[in-house]
């Protein structure tokens, strides 16, 4: 059976593959409040020219266990032990889906939410890296916020939308949303534009000391 163990062996495995330089030996994770976080995130404007879904390789099977990005996900976060099939088919399980505060057993129910939709991430710089460093990005297993199972109908309500067009219908979850957002930004070098800082800036300012922690990822390999 995969365990969390496991999802941090895929998360190695891809940085074993050449899609990213290896980090330097002082990396470490940064941990700063909302709003500090906030301003840490470069300002610009967005551009999906060019965008495919396909651009980003997802679901891939990094460490070749049989079980792939999606099912690793759903296997780290059920609150009890996995049911799990051959070829690593997950039948049951239980998931907190906190954007809306619902829990399920069924794991078709669910999707696994790109914290920053890929769409999002083309526009924040993503159109300017490797095929390999997308492919990175939509299967990022190394850090907790990157990949989240969420009920299907919410992930489809916010599809590639920013913080300034849609937050979690749960209001407590959007202080932890917000931060998961910027974390995510920061940990993949992204943009954001200003309607995106306006609608995250006034969601600090009633979210009190809510931490960001982040570990950068290394620029691609030349």
């Amino acid at each position: 059976m995969i365990n969390k163990t496991a999802r941090g062996f895929a998360a190695a495995a891809l940085t074993l593959l050449p899609l990213f330089a290896a980090a330097p030996a002082h990396a470490h994770a940064d941990v700063l409040t909302l709003s500090d976080g906030i301003q840490r995130l470069p300002l610009a404007a967005e551009s999906r020219d060019g965008y495919k879904r396909t651009a980003f390789k997802h679901w891939v099977d990094a460490d070749k266990d049989s079980c792939n990005t999606r099912a690793e996900v759903l296997e780290a976060e059920s609150r009890v032990p996995v049911t799990v099939e051959p070829g690593c088919k997950i039948v049951a399980g239980e998931w907190y889906s906190y954007y809306d505060g619902i829990t399920l057993t069924a794991p078709g129910g669910l999707d696994i939410d790109h914290m920053v939709p890929l769409a999002e991430a083309w526009d924040s710089g993503a159109s300017q890296w490797t095929a390999a460093r997308r492919e990175a990005y939509a299967n990022d297993l190394g850090a907790d916020r990157s990949l989240v199972a969420v009920t299907a109908k919410t992930n489809r309500s916010k599809s590639d939308q920013d913080p300034s067009t849609w937050l979690p219908p749960l209001a407590d979850a959007r202080c932890t949303y917000a931060a998961d957002w910027v974390s995510t930004k920061l940990r993949w070098g992204l943009t954001v534009d200003q309607p995106e800082v306006a609608a995250l800036t006034e969601l600090a300012e009633t979210c009190g000391q809510q931490p960001v922690e982040y570990e950068p990822v290394p620029t691609d390999a030349k």
